[in-house]
């Protein structure tokens, strides 16, 4: 097995390695798994390009029978899992270098290649339509290879009402091309182009406040005044560009209210929701119920005002140990726990973690111009690809495990079901990844006896509540408010989504926080508004089912936890072939009562109650 990163760079050395040849091999992916060169991709991109032309010939068949709605099918079909492999392909190599201006280029190709696509398609549902479902119904009945298609052609009758004649949808398909304008410029500004200030330490030593030091330094700086600087520092570049990130996020904003509009929807969120057949009332009484259950939240952190012993207290000591504990984490140590920690799953799901790790799968640390944050993206036919930004540090190995629960979720999804139904609903999405956190939270507590450390890992539980549930229902009301405001025809600028944000941090938080006014552009920081609008409630949704789940499948005897398991790995194997909040229900999640949402606002209450047992102790 190989020993990923262990002996490579220590935390400190780290942070002053960001240029990427001086990273071993072995800590980057291998991006020739898709493609072993630019000719070979230019190959398929090439035939992209045709096999477009080929189904935009089929135009006006779909009225014959059933084996020209099969033709049209497979077709789709084999152009998906093209563009999947076209399109990952510049998209991963423009994250590990976003000033890679050729990998851009061959992006923005891809991108018009699909645009090319939705306008040529445009026809498509509106032909369809016009069929009886009757009909169709039938010809599925008498053609069993249409029924991988049944659940989607179902749904496009299910939303035909948001279905525009084809001159209509071949209109929005022009717009595609420029949609995406407000998401890639934003990730120019914020990563290609960001210039970090430096900033000198109580200790004489200078760091970049980016990203990954920024949020090391919250975790580790010991001075308040250090965390405060480099709280400044990173936020500087936000509030020094404020109106023009506002300009950005306008656009997402108009973006998002025409297309509900031109689609007959009352509302960006009925326009979103609708998609998966989610309830609107989800929504709403998750973010009513998170507010309304914030107490534990405000109990959390006046109780870590009076330990660290803070007369005023930030969102930047929000990060810090409570108690002292040097506790490294360095990457080649996260391999074996992560493994260890889904024996639960069994053999054959450990194997693939495996591969994970040893295949090159994973980009490990931070380099200069690589995209921030986190995910895994899947390449359908090949594997998924994870991007880290590592510092070495316990959050850093939970993210590992966090982005494997993604990547293992899309390998169970492709290897049981068929293209048309592989791709998943993001509202089911994190359950897996949340999933995977729990469980290496109980392998950490199970093998680790310090009490310092113990605490650490109570706290990471009670800090992990906190970020993907309340923090993710803070931001869900901030954007819908935002969206909100649009539809109601309000100007949006800098001024309005600074008031926007701090009436909801203030609505969560309270006085358990001082100086609000200092996060004012935190809106600013969050790419998921400005790359996957309405995509962070369902952070707090998934982190609601994710405690169920959990707590049923090390819990209660070993016929229910051994069912449990079983659900919920044919939770991740059913990809997209149902309603999502229908696949949680079979997993055990019903999100048509308050169950789930309660029982994780219980559970932030039991933990910080713990917490302060174990301080007392």
């Amino acid at each position: 097995m190989k020993n990923h990163g262990l002996t490579l760079f220590s935390p400190s050395e780290l942070a002053t390695a960001t240029k990427r040849d001086t990273i071993a091999e072995s800590d980057k992916w291998d991006l020739r798994h898709i493609y072993g060169n630019w000719s070979a991709w230019e190959t398929d991109r090439d035939r992209l390009r045709e096999l477009i032309g080929r189904f935009a010939d089929l135009e006006g068949t779909l009225s014959e029978g059933a084996t020209q709605l099969l033709n049209a099918c497979l077709l789709h079909d084999k152009l998906g899992q093209l563009a999947y492999t076209v399109y990952q392909y510049p998209a991963l190599s423009s994250a590990e270098d976003t000033r890679d201006n050729q990998a851009q280029a061959r992006l923005q190709e891809v991108e018009i290649a699909l645009a090319q696509f939705r306008q040529a398609t445009a026809w498509y549902k509106p032909e369809l339509l016009l069929i009886p479902w009757a009909t169709i119904s039938d010809w599925i009945d008498m053609t069993p290879d249409l029924e991988p298609h049944h659940f989607g052609i179902s749904e496009l009758f299910r939303l035909r009402e948001h279905t525009l004649d084809e001159a209509g949808e071949r209109l929005l398909a022009y717009s595609q091309s420029f949609n995406r304008t407000p998401s890639s410029t934003y990730s120019m500004l914020a990563d290609a182009d960001v210039d970090f200030p430096s900033v000198a330490l109580s200790t004489g030593e200078t760091v970049v406040a980016s990203h990954a030091t920024y949020m090391n330094g919250l975790r580790s700086k010991q001075i308040k005044a250090d965390r405060e600087a480099l709280t400044h520092a990173h936020f500087s570049v936000y509030d020094n560009n404020a109106n023009t990130y506002a300009a950005m996020y306008n656009g997402v904003l108009q973006r998002d209210w025409a297309l509900a509009q031109a689609r007959g929807y009352a509302s960006c969120l009925e326009a979103e929701l609708d998609e998966d057949s989610v309830p609107i009332t989800v929504v709403d009484d998750l973010i009513a119920k998170a507010k309304a259950g914030s107490g534990p939240l405000r109990r959390y952190h006046l109780l870590r005002r009076n330990v660290l012993g803070l007369e005023r207290y930030h969102y930047y000591d929000a990060y810090l140990p409570i108690v002292e504990s040097d506790w490294p984490f360095p990457y080649g140590e996260v391999r074996n726990v992560v493994v260890d920690s889904v024996q639960i799953f069994g053999s054959d799901y450990r194997t693939t973690v495996e591969r994970a790790f040893d295949e090159r799968w994973i980009d490990v640390y931070e380099t200069e111009g690589k995209r921030s944050g986190a995910f895994s993206a899947g390449v359908y036919g090949i594997h998924p690809y994870m991007l880290l930004n590592y510092a070495d540090t316990l959050n850093d190995a939970f993210t590992v495990a966090h982005e494997m629960g993604h990547t293992m979720h899309t390998v169970l999804s492709e290897e049981h079901q068929p293209f048309a139904t592989s791709s998943y609903s993001i509202f089911v999405a994190e359950v897996a990844s949340m999933t995977n956190e729990a469980l290496l939270l109980d392998r950490l507590l199970l093998q680790e006896d310090d009490s310092q450390r113990r605490i650490v890992l109570l706290q990471h539980a009670i800090d992990d509540v906190a970020a993907s549930f309340y923090r993710q229902a803070m931001f869900a009301d901030f954007e819908f408010n935002a969206h909100r405001a649009v539809e109601s025809g309000k100007p949006i600028t800098a001024t309005v989504l600074q008031k926007l944000y701090l009436e909801t941090l203030d609505a969560f938080f309270g006085d358990s926080l001082d100086d609000h006014e200092l996060y004012r552009n935190t809106w600013a920081q969050i790419p998921h508004f400005f790359h996957s609008p309405f995509y962070v409630y369902q952070y707090a949704t998934s982190k609601a089912a994710a405690s169920l789940v959990h707590q049923a499948m090390t819990n209660g005897s070993t016929e229910e936890r051994s069912a449990t398991v079983k659900r919920y790995l044919d939770l991740l194997a059913s990809g997209g072939n149902d309603h999502p909040i229908s696949q949680l229900k079979k997993a055990g999640v019903d999100f048509s009562t308050p169950t789930p949402v309660n029982a994780l606002v219980d559970t932030m209450e039991e933990l910080v109650s713990k917490l302060e047992q174990e301080l007392e102790s």
